[in-house]
């Protein structure tokens, strides 16, 4: 026998789709930050300069995301005994912070354009907007392709980054279109704040997300008060109390729960029964189980109170 635990559930998380999709985004996203930030930078444009900004957080939240998918592969030992799959949300929640933290920088930024004007270079300014607009087509539909074979946190939040990029491109054509015509430079700020804030949305809602499975809250998908009244009819189970439900990662579900039963019934039948019932209804398949009777186990009042009323909870001798 080895030193470590034996594991009937597979604490490990092949991601293929995810991974190849991650790698072709992230060699993309880096070539054009680079041609973005140079034609930001002679253009004077500061749509291009704060789209390059997002696109830079993009390379640093792929390469995060990379990590996550690589870590996840990789096998429970004693000190991580879930393995590494919860990296793949840390990773989600920092992206979706940087979503939050360069809008608002990109807001900033944008209230000083427009109290201090700058002139802008149109051409090169539509040129890089353009190349960018394809780009992010492209990056935007491989991301939508591959949330549809595997649903992963990571992916999404990096779907989120490049609809913001998208946004932006189609924002910076719109804006040097209308500064051309109007002259009004002050176009090109306004417009950038306003993709801002749609980004900031995105950025919210991958943070939230994250930070709900760091909490180990319920998942929204699941009701913990119906699950405890299908466990509560299976034959031989009085009560079910000290209910666990919480997320992992990404589809990765783990629940635990006492239960009392009836001294007549057969415990691990009956234990048996409520696994298959959280596996098959639920999808819970990674499920801890534990048997107590009032009379063995210290449940104060609560004990005291089964033990008078249930005469199939008699006191143990």
């Amino acid at each position: 026998m080895n030193n470590y635990d034996y594991h009937h559930l597979n604490h490990v998380k092949e991601q293929l789709k995810s991974k190849k999709t991650l790698w072709t985004t992230f060699f993309l996203t880096i070539f054009f930050t680079v041609v973005e930030i140079v034609g930001g930078i002679i253009s004077h444009s500061l749509a291009l300069l704060s789209d390059s900004a997002h696109m830079l957080s993009d390379v640093i939240a792929l390469g995060l995301s990379i990590t996550a998918i690589y870590l996840a592969t990789k096998n429970p030992n004693k000190k991580y005994t879930y393995g590494y799959l919860r990296f793949e949300i840390i990773a989600s929640f920092l992206n979706g912070l940087a979503l939050i933290i360069i809008s608002i920088g990109i807001c900033i930024e944008g209230i000083k354009r427009i109290i201090n004007p700058t002139v802008i270079d149109l051409r090169i300014m539509l040129i890089v907007s353009s190349i960018g607009l394809l780009i992010n087509i492209i990056l935007t539909y491989i991301l939508i392709r591959s949330m549809k074979v595997e649903n992963n946190l990571n992916v999404k939040s990096a779907l989120w980054h490049f609809i913001g990029d998208l946004l932006n491109s189609i924002g910076v054509i719109i804006s040097a279109i209308l500064i051309y015509f109007t002259n009004y430079t002050i176009i090109d700020p306004i417009i950038s704040m306003i993709i801002s804030v749609v980004i900031i949305i995105g950025g919210i809602r991958i943070t939230r997300e994250s930070y709900q499975i760091l909490m180990e809250s319920v998942p929204n998908n699941f009701d913990l008060d119906l699950i405890r009244q299908d466990i509560k009819l299976i034959e031989g189970v009085e009560d079910v109390h000290e209910m666990h439900l919480w997320s992992i990662t990404t589809e990765h579900y783990c629940i635990t729960a006492h239960v009392f039963l009836r001294k007549d019934c057969q415990s691990f039948l009956t234990v048996s029964s409520i696994n298959h019932l959280l596996k098959e209804k639920y999808g819970l398949v990674h499920a801890t189980i534990q048997v107590e009777h009032p009379s063995i186990n210290e449940h104060g009042q609560y004990g005291k109170e089964f033990l008078e009323h249930n005469k199939y909870l008699s006191p143990i001798k």
